[in-house]
């Protein structure tokens, strides 16, 4: 306990990172008050039955990316979500589209081109999604006697206006973080709205085990304990990798080479997980697509197929979620780790696999070492990320409280706190001090 204080006192010794911290939960707290303003025109004591409708399901997964901002009609209703899909969508045009393959190419200039394409797309995005959220409100049970100004164009451009720019200002406020404070702005933005959630989800479990002696507190402990274990498997899937040995030589006058120029064998660290938690969000897309395409139709089996893809805790729709999500892990990676440009750089620095030819074998190599690690790493992403079903069906949790279990909730609080962290270490290892995590310790800092 002592050293984590003086981790603490050394951090705020360092003026830049104390600066950084500061501004960044400045712009949190700026994120978090926006989304309980609610938008003019709207009765926020009239929105109830929104907020019953979003408690759970696949609505329930939308109000928890946004803060409980989609259920309360906020100015940030539509969130972060609509430039996450402008990157997603971006990033995979950038496999098919040569201009923004050149992008990707020309360093810092060409992302910050890129960066503005997914802005204007952000901004695309969120012309089509706020009307599609207004007229929307209707139907999720929100009273006609909630629209103080009617549902006219009177009232329906100002708040589109609102809801795009309260997503536009949510962007600055996420590059701000990146550029100005520490970790990732944008990751620290979605981080910050699940969170918000986990006290009430908690509160209501508690309430429900002990208030109405369904378990008591026992239960309670082991839920928490099983909480930690999850966190602790969701930890080493963020951060296992496979150690590749790597030994560098120099061409000699002779045309030969003379090797370990450069002291102690190096490694490759190729993650068991190098994609995150985007399969679960690209599964997670697809998901509201069945349920979507089946409430247009009144058909006993649309109504079926309704009822299957709606349960975010049924059999079929986990086991869907499942195989899609180890099908986006093996297509995510091979796109996000460039095995052969790796060996490429290898073989231009002089470095080699031992034991492999530089070049294409050690391409070959890397990428069959991908595959054989990706395939485990794939399926424990989708068993972490059907989790929550899991425990509710098994041990009886409320829905609520069960989406902190696993999914994309908690991979991204994890993902995104180990992220952080790892920021913070760097600056506390450069000015000479301890880490936060045990491996900067063993680190050597030059003077």
């Amino acid at each position: 306990m002592k050293k984590f204080f003086d981790t603490l006192s050394n951090i705020w010794k360092i003026d830049e990172l104390r600066n950084r911290i500061i501004l960044t939960l400045g712009l949190l707290l700026v994120y978090r008050f926006g989304a309980h303003v609610i938008l003019p025109g709207v009765d926020g004591d009239q929105l109830a039955a929104l907020d019953s409708k979003t408690s759970s399901g696949l609505l329930g997964i939308l109000d928890a990316f946004t803060g409980g901002a989609f259920a309360k009609a906020s100015v940030f209703a539509l969130g972060i979500m609509p430039y996450i899909s402008a990157s997603i969508v971006v990033q995979l045009m950038g496999i098919a589209i040569p201009y923004l393959q050149k992008l990707q190419k020309e360093g810092e200039s060409g992302r910050r081109t890129i960066n503005q394409i997914t802005r204007w797309l952000t901004i695309g995005i969120c012309i089509v999604q706020a009307p599609a959220y207004l007229y929307g409100l209707g139907a999720l049970g929100v009273p006609d006697s909630a629209f103080i100004l009617g549902k006219g164009l009177d009232f329906i451009i100002p708040s589109v206006i609102i809801l795009v720019t309260g997503t536009i200002f949510a962007m600055w406020l996420g590059e701000k973080i990146t550029d100005k404070g520490i970790g990732n702005g944008i990751s620290l933005l979605i981080m910050i709205g699940i969170i918000a959630r986990l006290p009430q989800s908690f509160a209501q479990e508690f309430a429900s085990r002990v208030s109405e002696n369904n378990g008591g507190l026992m239960l309670i402990l082991i839920e928490v304990i099983i909480w930690f274990v999850v966190i602790l498997a969701c930890i080493m899937l963020v951060m296992a990798t496979r150690q590749i040995p790597v030994q560098y030589a120099r061409r000699t006058a002779t045309g030969g080479y003379e090797k370990n120029v450069m002291g102690a064998r190096q490694f490759i660290p190729l993650k068991l997980n190098a994609s995150g938690v985007m399969p679960i969000i690209f599964a997670q897309a697809i998901m509201f697509v069945p349920s979507a395409l089946a409430s247009l139709s009144d058909s006993e089996t649309a109504q079926s197929v309704q009822a299957a893809f709606g349960d975010i805790f049924g059999f079929w729709y986990n086991l869907v979620f499942a195989l899609l999500i180890i099908v986006f892990t093996f297509f995510y990676t091979a796109i996000t780790v460039p095995t052969n440009k790796m060996a490429d750089d290898l073989k231009r620095s002089g470095g080699f696999i031992p034991g492999t030819r530089p070049g294409k074998e050690t391409g070959d190599l890397l990428d069959k070492i991908m595959s054989l690690i990706t395939f485990p790493g794939s399926v424990f992403l989708a068993i972490i990320a059907v989790l929550p079903a899991i425990v509710v069906k098994i041990v009886g949790i409320q829905q609520g409280w069960a989406l902190f279990y696993g999914g994309t909730s908690l991979l991204i609080m994890v993902g995104v706190a180990i992220d952080t962290m790892q920021q913070v270490n760097s600056y506390l290892l450069n000015r000479h001090y301890d880490g936060l995590m045990k491996t900067g310790k063993n680190r050597k800092v030059v003077a």
